[in-house]
This record gives structure tokens, sequence and C-alpha cells, in this order.
């Protein structure tokens, strides 16, 4: 035993107080310090005001992204409590914004339902930022305080006096604790959107002051998830006139679904509890899939429609092409994890079965033509699902019976160690070739992929484990699809690579297949996408040399900086400068490839991660999907934004 270990006594006990657990520990309270992080900051303080509207005292909701990425949010509520805390002996406000566990939410009579239940939501945020500051409109007074990680830097002041109520919290993150601190327009205007469907009446503002031109959009809905639900199949053909809509309540629990069926292959359901996403879902969506196959199954039973099929019909047959929102109040939620992703009330799984059952149940036997194209689609899907299912078996077994079975064109490395081994999956068998003799064999794989794969989002799902290409991947990759109680996942346990890299030209037809190739691992291994195992590489676009120096450039700033250096800012040297534009990856030779693309002390990575289901899911949709109106609106839309270096 070493001296350092005896020296473990009660001096070595660290008790941290306040607020310094939060700063110790971010990702314990708010899952991590990165991009999701960072804007999780955003909606602790957004769902604060949300519950306000949801105790009926807010109407409307403003964020601004303030100059130097602070942010501001403002509501209409009644105005954080200001009076003297009877126990603490200061200010409410300032026990809210510095007190763990301390807010209105333990209260059933202040909130009945909300999101922010923890009690840790602004007290984090106020943590985790190097400035805040709380101003607080209530009983015809203006209250401020300001604060530095946390810590306050006056008591609270009566500033002023005002006509209106509410709240505004502006604050500015800690970039010593955040690996970035620049707030995503994208990311908070598709939140506040999602939140405008949830709470139909309520408006919500985004306003972006950072440029000089303010950015300003408004979100507002009146028809709330049934608008919901056409929003997000706007890119799909739908199947039944208009979307089927749940309202109800249980012991004081309140139900809402909107569903719609549609002619697409995949399966769609996003689910919230007190507008809070769940994203691992939980008892309330067990409980709607659960009334989706009772109902749909005695249904097709009872009308004989099902009698001709040779296989079983599946739970997820039910819901192939099937677009939902999964939304409960409940007054005492139980979440996995300060996150949120996952609800775990047992007893909402039968409230919510029952509620959706019944008018699921009244919604068939009222529309006979719509139930019947219904099934249809379900008989359909089940078909395809028994053909993919064939398919599949093949392709696995056919792996288990080579051997392992790996593609003859995968060029594997000599690791073992999944952590550390990286497959690139490259355009075209020359680009291949070059990448083949360019990489480090210890820990890097090739796979080359012959022209452009089957665009999965139009495609059966037995075409896809047809495709030779799709095939390789399966099998290179290690993964697998298992089936369990009718439904079926992606077994990643013998995944053979923590790095995926996507490598293709840097052209519109290399564009076009890193899209395909992101398609289908978002609908068919998503796994890996969300658990950060997918990368896109970004090859150099230009060379500029003169003489025996050269540099690489990755965007036309970069080659023009180049062309300044080179030329000395002499227009007449210009003429001895030498630029090549790369449009594939074999324009490289191997040595150019590795140095570039493929070493990881020089290359650039772009991992892919998804920062907004909903959008994701309609993005693909749209650019991949058979409706061409809204890619075409889309297209003429964003056509100002694209960078094309031709």
């Amino acid at each position: 035993m070493t001296q350092k270990s005896k020296n473990y006594d009660a001096s070595k006990i660290t008790a941290l107080e306040g607020l310094e657990a939060v700063r110790m520990r971010p990702g314990m309270y708010i899952g991590s310090t990165d991009s999701k992080g960072l804007h999780h900051l955003v909606w602790e303080v957004v769902d604060n005001s949300i519950d306000e509207h949801l105790a009926g005292h807010c109407t409307q909701i403003s964020v601004r992204i303030l100059k130097g990425n602070s942010i501001s949010v403002t509501d209409d509520g009644r105005g954080i409590p200001t009076g003297m805390h009877e126990k603490l002996q200061k200010s409410a406000l300032e026990v809210v914004m510095t007190v763990l566990h301390a807010g209105g939410k333990f209260d059933k009579d202040t909130y009945k339902v909300s999101g922010g239940l923890h009690g840790v939501g602004v007290s984090c945020v106020n943590a985790l930022s190097d400035y805040v500051k709380a101003e607080v409109h209530r009983d015809g007074k203006v209250y401020v305080q300001e604060y530095s990680e946390g810590i306050p830097k006056a008591d609270v002041a009566m500033v002023g006096e005002t006509s209106k109520t509410g709240t505004t919290i502006t604050f500015h993150p800690d970039t010593t604790i955040f690996e970035e601190t620049e707030y995503k327009w994208d990311i908070l205007a598709n939140r506040l959107k999602e939140q405008s469907f949830l709470n139909a009446g309520l408006k919500l503002l985004l306003i972006d002051e950072r440029e000089e031109e303010i950015r300003k959009e408004e979100f507002y809905s009146d028809g709330g998830l049934v608008e919901f639900v056409k929003y997000l199949d706007e890119t799909r053909t739908p199947l039944i006139d208009t979307p089927i809509h749940v309202k109800g309540k249980e012991e004081n629990v309140e139900i809402e679904v909107a569903l719609q069926y549609n002619t697409s292959y995949s399966e769609n359901i996003y689910s919230f509890v007190n507008n809070i996403s769940t994203r691992e879902g939980g008892t309330h969506v067990s409980g709607f899939r659960r009334a989706v196959n009772r109902v749909f199954t005695k249904y097709g039973e009872d009308n004989g429609m099902f009698s001709k099929l040779k296989f079983k019909i599946s739970g997820e047959d039910f819901r192939e092409g099937l677009t939902s929102i999964v939304s409960v109040k409940v007054p005492d939620p139980q979440f996995k994890g300060q996150t949120k992703g996952e609800l775990g009330n047992s007893e909402v799984t039968g409230i919510v079965s029952r509620a959706v059952g019944d008018v699921l149940k009244a919604y068939l036997e009222e529309n006979p033509k719509q139930a019947k194209r219904i099934v249809e689609k379900v008989i359909l899907a089940a078909t395809a699902r028994e053909a993919a299912r064939k398919a599949r078996d093949m392709v696995q077994r056919k792996n288990v019976l080579a051997g392992g079975g790996l593609p003859g064109k995968l060029a594997d490395c000599t690791s073992k160690d999944p952590v550390e081994s990286e497959i690139f999956l490259v355009e075209g068998d020359s680009a291949g070739g070059t990448a083949k003799q360019g990489r480090d064999r210890m820990f890097q794989a090739i796979l080359p992929l012959r022209g452009k794969i089957l665009n999965v989002e139009k495609a059966l799902e037995h075409k896809i484990y047809e495709n030779e290409e799709i095939k390789n991947m399966f099998t290179a990759l290690g993964v697998s699809i298992v089936e369990k109680e009718g439904e079926r996942s992606l077994n990643i346990d013998k995944l053979r690579y923590h790095k995926i890299v996507i490598m293709c030209d840097a052209d519109v037809d290399g564009s076009h297949i890193v899209t395909l190739i992101l398609t289908f691992f978002f609908r068919y291994m998503r796994p890996l996408v969300e658990q950060g195992f997918i990368y896109v590489a970004a090859p150099p676009l230009y060379q500029v040399s003169k003489g025996k120096k050269s540099v690489y450039c990755w965007n036309e700033e970069e080659r023009q900086s180049a062309i300044d250096v080179y030329s000395g800012g002499d227009p007449e040297n210009v003429g001895s400068i030498k630029i090549q534009r790369y449009k594939g990856l074999g324009e490289m030779n191997a040595e150019q490839l590795w140095e570039t693309t493929m070493d990881p002390a020089e290359r650039i990575l772009r991992q892919v991660s998804i920062d907004h289901d909903l959008d994701a899911d309609r993005t693909f949709s749209m650019l991949m999907g058979d409706e061409v109106p809204p890619r075409r609106k889309f297209i003429e839309e964003n056509a100002k934004y694209a960078n094309v270096n031709v």
C-alpha cells in the first residue's frame, strides 16, 4: 500500500455548496457542454415561461439572441415572486435563481402540470453563465437582480414602476464551461415552432440581433396538434382526408393525440410530456401503440380482411406510414434523468390506450372507406415486411455460412478494436483504390461503393436488402436487424468500427451520394447516428501552388487568402500561381488524399448529429421522397444560400 492511499481521510471528502455542484458536473444537469447543452440553457428558461402559459397566465414569449451570443427570454406571465422567503430570509426571486430544487413546481396549487419539475432549471442556467440578469414586472413594480457564475452581485432592487407583468431572464453562457457558445437560429426556431403547435394560442417570437439586419420570426398555431401533423406530413401523400384527433382526460392526466396515415414506408411517432419532448418515448407511447395494434387487429379480423394472409400481422405493420403526435399532461411525471427523455409512469399506459382506442374504434366505424384504405396499407406493409425478412435473413445467413462473409471489396484494417478502427465509405472504385494505397492499414478500412446507392426513401424494404452496396455496408459494419415480439431494432453490439466516414467527391454528384447514404443511415441505422459514429469527410477544393510551395484550401476564402500570400498582394504576380480545383477524389494521388482527408492529425471530419428529430425527418422526406412541389419550394427558397464552387 502506498503512502498516498493511506491518506484517504475526512479531509478528502468534498461537500459542494450551492451551485458549485452544477459548475463542477454540468453534464449531470444539462446533459452535455456541447451545442446541445448550450441550447438546453434556453429551453430551461423557455420551459418555465411555457409553464406559466399552461397555468393560464402567459400569452406571449419572446426569445432574443443578443450580440455576443447572450440570450434574453421575456414572458407576460405573473412574474417570479419577489417577496421575502420566510425560511431562507431572502427574496423569493433570489431563492429561485440561486438555490437548487427551489421553485413553484413543487406546489400543485401553483402549477397543476409543468415541464420544469426538478426545480433546477433556471438556477442551473445561472450557475453556468458568467452573467445573468433577472427582471421581474409584478405588483406594479420592476425588480432587478444580477448574478455572476450563480452568485448575486447585490440584493434584489426595486428600480421602477410598471403596468405590465412578466419575467425577463438575460444570460451569457460561461465560455470556460461550454465548448462552443454560438447559438444557431435553426435549432431555436425549430423548437419554438414545435412549442407553438403544442400550445395552441401561444405566440412565440424569435429575434436575432447579432447582425446589422435584425432577423425576426413569429410562431403561432390555432390548430394545435392537428396542424402539427399536417405540417410534418406536408412532404408526403396523405392516405386519409384529415388527421384523427384524440382529446381526453382521466385521473388528472390530459391526453391529446393527432395521427395521420400516408403512403411512405416509415413510422414517425413524436411524444411529449408537459410540452417536453420525450425522445426515448415511454409509457404514453406504449399506450398509444397498444391502442393502434388492438383496434386495427380487431377491425381487420372482424371484417375478414386478414383471413387470406399466410403470416401474422405485426404491430409495426399498423404503424408503417403513420405520423403521430402523442402529448400528455401529467401532474406528477416520473422522468428518467434530468433531461427528461423517457416517461416512466405506469398508469399512463392504460389511460392513453383507452382514450386513443375509443376514438380510433369510433373513427373506423364511422369512416369505412378510410378504414379500408388504412387496412389495405397495413396488409401491404405486412407483405413487404415478410419479403424484407426473407431478404434480410438471406443476407445475414450468407454471412454466417461464409464465416464472417466480409465483402470482397472491403480492405479491412489490422486492428480488431472497434474504438480505434474507422471505415471509409468511398465513392467509386478508382478513389477507393487510391484510398487503399494512402490509408494507415493499422486502423483504417476502405469500402468502395459503386455509383449511387438506392434511395431508401422511395424503396420497398426488401429491395433495400437486395441492393448490393447496402448489403456490403451491413456486412462490413457488422450490424444486424433483430426482431423481437414483432418489433425490429438494430443490433450494434458487433459494430466493427466506431468511426464510419462517408468520403465522396466535392461536386454535385458527390453531395447527392452523401445525401443518399445519410438517408439510409437515418432510416435504417439511426442508432449509429444518435451515438455519434457517422462522419462526413471534407476533401479540399483547391491546391494553390507557387514554385515548390503549396497549400490546400477548403473554401473560396482560403483560396483567395493563399493567392494574396503567394502574390504578395501584387496582381502582376498572380500569373505565376497555379490553382488546381479538385472536382473528384480520383484527382489526388494516395499521398495527397492521406495528408488532406485521411490523416487524423490534419483532416477535417464533420460528425453527423440530429439536432431536431422532427425537422430531420421532414427534411429527408421532402428532399428524397415522391412529392415534387415541397422540394421545388425548398430549392427556390434556399438556392441563394448554396455555395457552388466550380
